[in-house]
């Protein structure tokens, strides 16, 4: 969408606009399907579980993280990942909203 336009939607849409679009990637709905089936994991556990190369798994975890889904800590040399259970919860709240607004069935 071009920049001229995006001030006639409101700031919670263009929000959950970013969120759908991180989330609408399989490789990274995988990934995060694996994050959360874990304790916390290394990038290289990751590119051997979804068999991407791991300058690609590199880019979608920097887009996952870029709306706020993972946090990471440095154990040694390496990054460990883990989903940021707090903002998950808000982004779902955000989902739950904005579906039951879409459940009003106002065509009778």
């Amino acid at each position: 969408m071009g920049v001229s336009k995006s001030h006639i939607f409101t700031e919670e849409q263009q929000q959950l606009a970013e969120v759908f679009k991180v989330l609408s990637n399989p490789a990274r709905l995988a990934i995060l399907q694996y994050i959360a089936s874990q304790e916390s994991c290394i990038c290289g556990e990751i590119v051997s579980e979804i068999g991407l190369a791991q300058a690609t798994i590199s880019q979608h975890l920097k887009e996952i993280k870029r709306i706020g889904l993972l946090k990471g800590n440095f154990t040694g040399p390496k990054l460990m990942y883990c989903i940021d259970t707090e903002r998950w919860n808000s982004i779902r709240n955000q989902f739950q909203d904005y579906f039951t607004l879409l459940e009003t069935n106002n065509c009778k």
